[in-house]
């Protein structure tokens, strides 16, 4: 609220935000894809747009390159004054980063874990059969297997095969894994060997 405050403020005294409408109030229309933050309000507040069953937008769909980390077009709402060209009033849609989830429970898949996992069921249910076997025919690696499986799920570090997050039944923190590869592997640079 402050942001739209501050930005229709600097509208009045620049004198840059359009022409009067009927009320007196100054009035812009733009491409509401160049909106900066405090512009605008993203998600609409006023529009409901989380699926109840996995507290994700809705629409959520698939990642490029990570499968969970999926995008969703979200309705947003431009600041008091700014009408969007697109839809010819204050309303556009803009893509919003999300979990992309594929039906796999973290309860469920816990619950499995923890009381059937020296059977295997809980990586037979996430997906990955050959551990399954494995644990089901050493009675869960002797237990530690089993152990170490509650502990990963719990942690969210072993989830569903497919790539996909897992159904949280709340809205809430959640665990982003933080792993390296070869777009995030600092190189050594030219000029490390002045640094003493």
């Amino acid at each position: 609220m402050l942001r739209v405050v501050l930005f229709l403020l600097f509208c009045f005294y620049t004198g840059i935000c359009g022409s009067d409408d009927a009320k007196g109030d100054k009035v812009v229309t733009v491409d509401c894809s160049t909106l900066r933050l405090g512009q605008y309000i993203c998600p609409d507040p006023s529009v409901d747009q989380i699926d109840t069953e996995t507290q994700q937008y809705k629409g959520c769909t698939k990642g490029k390159t990570v499968p969970s980390e999926g995008e969703a077009d979200v309705q947003c709402l431009a600041a008091d004054g700014i009408i969007c060209t697109e839809t010819n009033n204050s309303t556009f849609t803009r893509k919003m980063p999300c979990k992309w989830t594929n039906g796999y429970s973290l309860e469920i898949a816990l619950l499995l874990s923890v009381f059937l996992g020296m059977f295997g069921l809980d990586r037979f249910y996430l997906g990955y059969p050959g551990i399954g076997l494995a644990k089901l025919c050493t009675l869960g690696f002797m237990f530690l297997g089993q152990l170490l499986d509650i502990i990963l799920i719990a942690a969210q570090v072993v989830g569903p095969s497919d790539g996909s997050a897992f159904v949280i039944p709340y809205y809430g923190a959640g665990v982003t894994v933080v792993r390296s590869d070869n777009e995030t592997y600092l190189l050594p640079q030219a000029d490390w060997h002045n640094i003493t």
